[in-house]
């Protein structure tokens, strides 16, 4: 997770051929960007995963003092991934339980490579990293 000033994306890539087809440019500020690797193994455990992924990424935005939170998909760099639609599904269904906390939350482009724009202050707690 990163917490940032200012982070915009602009769709580059796709990394999966059945994401549908964006093209798009977007930029937030003061905001936490969770980079969410979902491994084969968080499947036989969905419940649990998007619990413990929901309350790191709100007990961070707290520590961070935002309540705007960015779902990316993170996965291109793992040995081990879930299936896409299990990944989308965990990602849709923790951008609705923040959304019903209060949070202002989103993802960016599922299944694309992303130009990133990121700037982010040099404090402990605007970078973490939590393994679930």
């Amino acid at each position: 997770m990163i917490y940032a000033d200012v982070f915009g994306y602009k769709t580059s890539k796709k990394g999966l051929e059945t994401a549908e087809d964006i093209n798009e440019e977007k930029t937030y500020e003061n905001i936490l960007v969770g980079f969410i690797q979902v491994e084969e193994k968080d499947e036989e455990n969905a419940a649990y995963v998007e619990t413990k992924l929901v309350k790191n990424l709100k007990w961070a935005a707290r520590k961070n003092e935002t309540d705007k939170i960015l779902l990316h998909s993170f996965n291109h760099l793992s040995e081990s991934k879930a299936e896409p639609g299990f990944s989308k599904g965990l990602f849709d269904r923790a951008e609705e339980r923040l959304k019903n906390a209060g949070y202002e939350t989103a993802q960016t482009p599922f299944g694309y490579f992303l130009d990133l724009n990121l700037k982010a202050p040099g404090y402990p707690l605007a970078r973490l990293f939590k393994d679930i």
